[in-house]
């Protein structure tokens, strides 16, 4: 069967259904990078655009701005930002580079070193009294709170306001979800909503650090100056947003799917509890397994080839990270959960220009909540059906019940 007519009958390349029902769909997109790595898509959600399914040509667009574009549009299939947002995320050169140094410092190795102590005991509120046989619903007790509670607290949020913030954050990320939005809304319309009820939050809290100032990013960014001239204040606000909406679903994300993945390797968790060197790796493996950011689309500025195939000025092309990352060309048995895989050429994080601001902070989460995680249970099992969030750019999973198997031992050590 030509891919063609492969694609007219299986899901389509990025499908917000799908990947709701199923997840990923793993076994198109290893046909795909067999067969038509740089894919012409005419129909189904987000059509029509290129589908980039191996590592090679999303390091390739990745790493070349100047001729494919963040910012004409970010998602392939979602609700588009709202013109005139502009965060940093759909920033090109040189603007891009500008406002990226803003914050960089803030996320920094050296800085985020800093927080070790006090990640290391957000976790340990988030996991004490975890005893044995204890069932709860991983992602609204562990993989949310730990992220949310992390940059709330970098930024100067009041703790009250946390879940407030979580909530504008899925309807921004995942207005595609019915269960995000409001009865008669749109995608669209949700994420404009959560977008304007963001703002008029920050905007106070900017106000606020303008006449005192305090040790955290909302002042960092109220302050903040480009060229020397100060930060117009939607241009703030923006800022705001990507540092909330990064910082807390994609690591999110991460945290759920490793532990799921743990759940379906039991052997791999075992492993990492009896060999604690391993969690570097093991991190970084949760990181590729996931892989949180399923896609996100660029514009070709000019006419160009990737990969064999000519691509006109102004189509749009879908890096699909998640295909990537199983990519049998780059990773020896990408379908293996190894938490020893060495090297691990991920794109988890991106690549190039827009290589996540956060990937630091995000490996100190990982590796503080597994950590501590093995040290406690010698396991967890599922109870109920994981449910995931019906989106086309984030690999989310909303619910996952489970339940904890015995109290550790001295294995994690």
């Amino acid at each position: 069967m030509a891919i063609s007519e492969a694609l007219a009958a299986e899901p389509a390349v990025i499908d917000p259904d799908e990947f709701a029902r199923r997840g990923y769909p793993h076994e198109l997109w290893s046909r795909l990078r067999a067969e038509a790595p740089v894919l012409r898509v005419e129909s189904g959600p987000g059509a029509p655009y290129w589908a980039l399914t191996r590592h090679a040509e999303i390091v390739e667009v990745s790493k070349r701005p100047e001729d494919f574009l963040n910012g004409p549009r970010l998602e392939v299939v979602g609700a588009a930002e709202a013109p005139g947002i502009g965060t940093l995320i759909s920033m090109d050169p040189p603007k891009h580079g500008l406002y990226r140094q803003l914050t960089s410092r803030a996320f920094s190795p050296r800085a985020i070193r800093a927080l070790v102590p006090r990640v290391e005991e957000i976790v340990g509120e988030l996991l004490a009294d975890l005893g044995d046989g204890e069932s709860f619903d991983f992602v609204a007790r562990v993989a949310a709170p730990l992220p949310i509670a992390v940059i709330g607290e970098m930024l100067g949020v009041p703790r009250e306001d946390w879940q407030q913030l979580f909530a504008w954050t899925n309807q921004t990320v995942a207005a595609t979800d019915p269960e995000f939005r409001r009865e008669g809304e749109s995608p669209a319309q949700t994420q404009a909503r959560a977008h304007r009820e963001l703002f008029a939050y920050f905007a106070e809290l900017r106000e606020a650090r303008l006449r005192e100032p305090r040790d955290d990013l909302l002042t960092l960014v109220a302050q903040a100056r480009v060229e020397g001239d100060e930060l117009e204040v939607v241009a703030a606000l923006a800022y705001y947003l990507i540092l909330v909406a990064a910082g807390n679903e994609t690591t999110r994300n991460a945290i759920s799917g490793g532990l799921l993945a743990f759940i379906d390797h039991p052997a791999a968790w075992q492993r990492l509890r009896a060999e604690p060197a391993l969690l570097d790796s093991a991190v970084e493996e949760v990181l590729r397994w996931s892989t949180p950011v399923a896609c996100f689309a660029r514009t070709a500025a000019r006419d160009v080839e990737v990969g064999g195939q000519q691509i006109a000025a102004g189509e749009v092309l879908a890096l699909l990270y998640a295909s990537a990352n199983r990519d049998e060309r780059v990773f020896q048995e990408p379908f293996e959960f190894r938490i020893d895989r060495r090297p691990n050429r991920h794109l988890a994080f991106g690549m190039g220009e827009h290589f996540c601001l956060g990937a630091h902070l995000a490996r100190l989460e990982l590796s503080a909540l597994f950590r501590q995680l093995a040290l406690r249970v010698e396991g967890a099992e599922l109870t109920g059906p994981v449910e995931r969030v019906r989106a086309g750019t984030l690999g989310a999973i909303k619910r996952m019940p489970v339940r904890t198997l015995g109290a550790a031992g001295e294995g994690a050590g």
